[in-house]
């Protein structure tokens, strides 16, 4: 098949299929942008509601750079993978302080901003500025690996930047931005990752893994990720009065999962402990010295999954009896409402069960 034939009948069957979505409605760098760093992680049907919430929050570049970390995190919350959020500040700080607010129109000088890697640098300047950079994310691979027959392992750098080169070959120079948009969405609506219907396809008679009867095994398999388990015993400490939703909060660290979030008092151990293996613990002891406490473990136990992990925890309730004043240590804070603090998805979903009928974002 001629390239110009491949780039007709894509853009062709793209015009007719694709899906109505709001970054695709606009050439505005900042909502591409956006769009691309949410669904890096995300699929779709989720992503929607979060770019419509994060435009609604900060309409362009100056009011992200404006705002703080803390409220990005909390319009974040709920989507994960917070290193993009916290990339997306930094990047839109450094842009209006060097840049004026605008971005480069280069894919290389995008690649330099913090949290913009090849993918989304050549999305930005393709669709946004009409610059014919081809966009290789996980759709792309499969439908370009697929076509040419390219069986070696997608986990290989050599392979990534073998499938890059053809995408590149193959874009349009005419319309980059439009030819990108309909590979990755030829990819996520035809060439899906199980069980393809390659009768259905346009490329069938082209595609070398059909012909070859290879398409469920190629791309080749990525290597498993080897999951760790951690385990979590989180202390609910009410410290409210008149009955206000406040509770002992600590900002989590720089050097582990959600950084910058907040959650409990939390012991880390290499089993979930009971309420008697907890009250004995060294750190429940310093934390609470000088105090009596009584201990109530919520039911329940919860399980969160992770890219590299498995989270296991636990929640208790720890009270005073004795009515005392708890002077909190360093480090933590007593949150006035804990909704209004940009928390992790397992502790919203500790919450919403046994604290608030349902956490809204805000």
């Amino acid at each position: 098949m001629q390239y110009n034939q491949f780039r007709n009948q894509l853009i062709k069957w793209y015009i007719a299929n694709q899906r109505v979505l709001p970054w695709r409605q606009t050439n505005d760098p900042y909502a591409i942008w956006v769009s691309e760093i949410i669904l890096q992680q995300t699929r779709v049907n989720q992503g929607l509601d979060y770019f419509h919430r994060f435009i609604l929050r900060f309409p362009d570049i100056q009011s992200l750079a404006n705002t703080s970390e803390e409220l990005v995190l909390k319009t974040w919350e709920g989507l994960g993978y917070y290193s993009r959020a916290r990339n997306m500040h930094a990047t839109a700080r450094f842009l209006v302080e060097n840049y004026n607010g605008k971005f480069p129109e280069d894919p290389k000088e995008l690649e330099k901003l913090k949290g913009i890697g090849k993918y989304t640098a050549a999305a930005i300047a393709s669709i946004a500025f009409n610059k014919p950079a081809a966009v290789v994310d996980g759709n792309v691979l499969r439908f370009v690996s697929r076509f040419f027959g390219i069986d070696d392992s997608i986990d290989d750098t050599k392979t990534i930047s073998k499938i890059s080169r053809l995408a590149n070959e193959l874009i349009c120079h005419e319309s980059p931005g439009m030819f990108n948009q309909a590979m990755m969405e030829f990819g996520a609506l035809q060439c899906v990752p199980v069980n393809p219907d390659c009768k259905a396809c346009l490329f069938a008679a082209n595609c070398i893994a059909n012909k070859t009867d290879r398409v469920a095994l190629i791309p080749a398999k990525a290597k498993k990720t080897k999951i760790s388990a951690r385990y979590f015993n989180y202390m609910v400490v009410p410290v409210g009065q008149n009955g206000s939703p406040s509770f002992l909060l600590k900002k989590r660290s720089d050097n582990d999962i959600w950084k910058h979030l907040y959650d409990f008092p939390m012991i880390e151990t290499d089993k979930l402990l009971n309420v008697k293996q907890l009250g004995k613990h060294d750190k429940f002891k310093a934390l609470f010295a000088g105090y009596k406490t009584e201990i109530e473990l919520f039911t329940g136990s919860y399980r969160h999954l992770l890219t590299h992990r498995t989270i296991h925890a636990r929640f208790f309730k720890v009270s005073f009896p004795e009515k005392a004043a708890f002077n909190f240590p360093d480090g933590f804070i007593c949150a006035g409402d804990v909704r209004q603090y940009p928390l992790p998805k397992l502790i919203i979903n500790f919450l919403s069960e046994h604290i608030f009928s349902q956490i809204e974002i805000i």
